[in-house]
């Protein structure tokens, strides 16, 4: 038996994504064990995020600054914009490095089912951002999934009238990806975007 305090933060751990109740009580007892290297930075760094934290205006995305790092980054190319369904798909493409520009966080995506309209989305801002000029190429990475390509279909007719690129991920095999271990809808979809070899 655990202390109510030790319990509860097990239990806080256990609501965490990829950790169940027991992955929860081996990590509690690891920061237990090593109080000093691990419990008390750990307390440190959620307690300055706690106190900081900040949800940028501009794109999105969650930082502990408004604007965020990436939005007040002088070496962003601000003519590049890339319209990303989550935070964590912007943390996953800016990890890349390979994105000059700057990023537009939806929110979530359109989903009737579930009753996400588009005004439960930040595309009207995504729309004032691009009205308001500078914009040459936006990048629709939504996730390939229906609700994903339903809603950067949704987004690029509601831009089609300004004079901006509209581009989007590519989709297909997987680098390392054997054909006979792919859905068909992975393989339809390379074969779709199939290209010239050079």
């Amino acid at each position: 038996m655990a202390s109510p305090e030790i319990d509860a933060l097990t239990q806080a751990l256990a609501r965490l994504p990829g950790l169940g109740p027991r992955s929860a009580r081996r990590a509690v007892l690891y920061l237990l064990k090593k109080r000093e290297a691990a419990l008390v930075p750990l307390q440190r760094a959620l307690e300055a995020v706690s106190a900081k934290l900040a949800t940028c205006t501009t794109c999105g995305n969650v930082d502990t600054s408004d604007p965020c790092q990436i939005c007040a980054d002088p070496r962003r190319d601000a003519r590049m914009l890339c319209v990303v369904e989550e935070v964590a798909d912007l943390w996953a493409l800016d990890r890349t490095r390979l994105f000059p520009g700057r990023f537009h966080v939806l929110g979530g995506r359109l989903a009737a089912l579930e009753g996400v309209r588009p005004e439960d989305l930040t595309i009207d801002s995504l729309v004032g951002r691009i009205e308001r000029g500078g914009i040459d190429e936006v990048v629709l990475a939504m996730n390939a999934t229906l609700e994903g390509q339903t809603t950067a279909h949704y987004i690029a007719e509601r831009i089609e009238r300004f004079p901006v690129r509209v581009t989007q991920l590519a989709h297909g095999l997987p680098v390392g990806g054997e054909l006979d271990y792919l859905d068909e809808g992975t393989l339809a979809q390379a074969l779709r975007a199939r290209r010239p070899v050079s």
